[in-house]
């Protein structure tokens, strides 16, 4: 068994060949012992963990990459794998897609008490790690990885390299900062963006992108929320409507009882299936900022997560949605963003943000503290008025 899985490493790594780093591979402290990447499919967890592993054979590091989902692997005993490992004098365990192999966390606690050697993994959700039956998530370090931001896509495209951003410092120095990015048809570069460029594949399957996006929206409900125990695969229809449903509603009327009548899903359902497709990274939740009590009478805006779901998955596309999708997706990578009680997002607590297009004005925002207009289709800012796009270059 283990010999099929060096075989399988090796031809795996004949294949890899990216060597653009992700802006979460910095971040990792890949000192700890147990370590859990998760994100949506299709943002390059895998990636991160080939990279890894190729580091650690240059280090001369005996180092073991596994997928979870290779078949000759079915039904075997990850224990006794892990025992062989550790005979063998490995000093590195990387499992890709755990969340395929049944009762993941019981075996992977096991190995984090057991043995020496150091595990990362990859698992497409966080609410399988931390709501595990075994007491997992007092062993692991959790890092989620986003897709692509807009200066990602910019650096991966160009192979440049760019700047990020603190949203303290976009808001005091954006004309700057706009003026100093250096990227040509900017605003035409971040069209692109928003239809197709948060998913790294679109670089290798361009010409297929919107069908392939549509797979792995398809893979997550028909096979990832089922065999994480959420959803009787039975029932993934009801969260591919609830999708089109989403589609269908404006962000800011979001009205609980008419979407699960839509959906044709019961009241209690919408609840656990909206939180499916958030922790799945399918829709994005944004609540209403509000104290204590207040909150639980509060709805969310409810978006599909980035903007390339919206123009794969939705038969209209209304540009205001597209622009407060990018937006929050970017922005909650970072920052603590909510609904506040006037203008479109209230970010740290501290920031008032109003979304819209070139000529949007302040009248929504007139004489609030620190607020902003941001604006589309203008490539740099002037006094309150920020680009959109340049709440990509965040991360």
């Amino acid at each position: 068994m283990l010999q099929t899985i060096i075989k399988y490493q090796e031809r795996l790594l004949k294949k890899f060949n990216i060597k653009y780093r992700r802006y979460l591979f910095k971040k990792i402290d890949f000192n700890d012992k147990m370590i859990a990447i998760f994100g949506a499919r299709g943002v390059g967890k895998t990636t991160i963990l080939l990279q890894r592993l190729q580091d650690l054979l240059s280090q001369k590091k005996k180092a073991l990459y596994i997928s979870l989902d290779y078949p000759f692997l079915a039904g075997i005993d990850l224990l006794e794998l892990a025992e062989q490992i550790a005979q063998e004098g490995y000093e590195y365990l990387l499992l890709d897609e755990v969340h395929r192999f049944k009762d993941f966390s019981l075996y992977l606690k096991s190995i984090y008490d057991i043995y020496d050697f150091n595990t990362l993994f990859t698992s497409s959700s966080a609410t399988s790690i931390l709501n595990a039956k075994s007491d997992l998530s007092r062993r692991v370090t959790l890092y989620n990885l986003k897709g692509f931001s807009f200066r990602e896509f910019l650096e991966y495209k160009s192979q440049s390299k760019l700047n990020c951003y603190s949203i303290d410092e976009i808001v005091k120095s954006h004309i700057e900062i706009a003026r100093n990015i250096g990227v040509n048809n900017i605003l035409k570069e971040f069209k692109e963006y928003l239809e197709t460029g948060y998913y790294p594949f679109y670089f290798d399957k361009n010409s297929s992108f919107y069908q392939n996006l549509t797979n792995t929206i398809n893979l997550t409900i028909d096979i990832d929320l089922p065999s994480l125990g959420l959803i009787e695969q039975k029932y993934s229809y009801k969260l591919k409507k609830l999708l089109e449903v989403v589609c269908e509603s404006e962000p800011f009327e979001v009205n609980y009882t008419k979407i699960a009548q839509m959906a044709e899903i019961s009241r209690v359902k919408l609840y656990d299936y909206i939180t499916y497709l958030a922790d799945a990274e399918l829709i994005l939740l944004i609540n209403q900022a509000a104290k204590g009590l207040k909150k639980i009478n509060k709805p969310a805006k409810i978006y599909l997560n980035n903007p390339n779901l919206i123009y794969a998955y939705c038969q209209s596309q209304k540009i205001g949605t597209v622009r407060e999708s990018f937006f929050a997706n970017q922005v909650s990578a970072i920052y603590d963003i909510k609904v506040p009680f006037q203008g479109d997002f209230l970010v740290d607590e501290n920031y008032i943000f109003e979304i819209g297009g070139k000529n949007k004005g302040f009248k929504q925002i007139k004489d609030m503290p620190n607020s902003y207009v941001v604006a589309d289709d203008i490539e740099i800012g002037n006094g309150n008025k920020i680009p959109l796009w340049l709440f990509g270059f965040l991360y």
